[in-house]
């Protein structure tokens, strides 16, 4: 699914293609813009979710502009995770893999909203060559540095023990299931997505689209993911971002990723702006569209 078109925009029409990983994983990857701009903008998706949780802020980019996004392994269009590939640090050598053969030349700025956020940060860890050599700017977007094996869901007291157990509960599940698709109705899937991850008033479109990326994703997959999410501890690693320009956005309203995450990964890049989303919950591409694309288009142009 392409971006929207935008009035008044031209743009470039989306060149969709399968590439494969070194461990043999096909990946659905979409690349758009000039073959000539200097500059590639690198969107990378978060956890349940798709190309698609960018369609709002691809729209509001310059029509000139490039960008490559992609579906995660086990999710969208990508194939399934293969057994024990469902880690952070598989996503990231996938992501150093596909910037080396799609976009091997000029600079980069990338932006990860959530997991996406997450895999950037193992990048910068595992591949610190690639990211000092060719990477410009970053956008951490609605993330976090480590720590959330003890998120409560912005749930007091028993009930958000209980809902963190639960979470690892789940996870646990699926990492068993044997089947294609959740078992999820696509109206609790809306109800569900409502409440956890946005914050006021979201558009009625914006929740279908997260609940429908939701039951596109492949079960096995995520609860892999979900477990690697809560060992996830990059705190030191953002040391190799120190140098680079760096945005970091987050809604007051995030019961995934609540902004002391945010706050946590300002605190380790003594140079990056921290933009705070009053009202916005975790989906920010969807809520706050118009501020990302602002913040990654200043990132592009190198603005600072």
């Amino acid at each position: 699914m392409s971006a929207p078109a935008v009035p008044g925009k031209s743009r470039t029409v989306v060149r969709p293609s399968p590439f494969v990983t070194g461990d043999g994983t096909a990946l659905h990857v979409e690349l758009a813009g000039p073959r000539e701009a200097a500059t590639t903008l690198v969107l990378v998706h978060g956890w349940t979710q798709d190309r698609r949780t960018w369609n709002r802020v691809v729209g509001q980019l310059p029509p000139e502009r490039r960008v490559l996004r992609y579906d995660l392994r086990g999710h969208g269009a990508s194939a399934p995770a293969r057994p024990g590939t469902a880690t952070i640090d598989r996503l990231a050598d996938d992501l150093a893999e596909l910037l080396t053969a799609r976009v091997p030349d000029g600079r980069l700025v990338l932006a990860g909203h959530s997991m996406g956020g997450m895999t950037i940060m193992a990048l910068a860890d595992r591949h610190p060559r690639l990211v000092g050599d060719r990477v410009d700017g970053v956008a951490f977007v609605a993330t976090s540095c480590g720590g959330l094996d003890r998120i409560t869901l912005g749930l007091p007291g028993v009930a958000g023990s209980g809902a963190a157990r639960a979470e690892r509960r789940l996870a646990d599940l699926l990492v068993s299931y044997r089947r294609d698709a959740l078992p999820v109705r696509p109206a609790a899937a809306r109800a569900g997505a409502r409440w956890l991850v946005f914050g006021r008033r979201p558009r009625r479109a914006d929740v279908a689209s997260v609940a429908d990326q939701l039951r596109r994703a492949h079960p096995a997959s995520i609860g892999g993911f979900q477990q690697d999410i809560s060992l996830h501890d990059r705190r030191t690693a953002l040391a190799a971002l120190r140098t680079t320009r760096t945005v970091v956005l987050a809604g007051d309203r995030d019961r995934l990723c609540p902004l002391p995450h945010a706050e946590a990964i300002a605190a380790e890049l003594p140079g990056a702006r921290l933009v705070r989303c009053p009202g916005a919950g975790h989906m920010l591409p969807q809520e706050r569209p118009h501020e990302v694309a602002a913040q990654l288009t200043r990132e592009c142009a190198r603005e600072f």
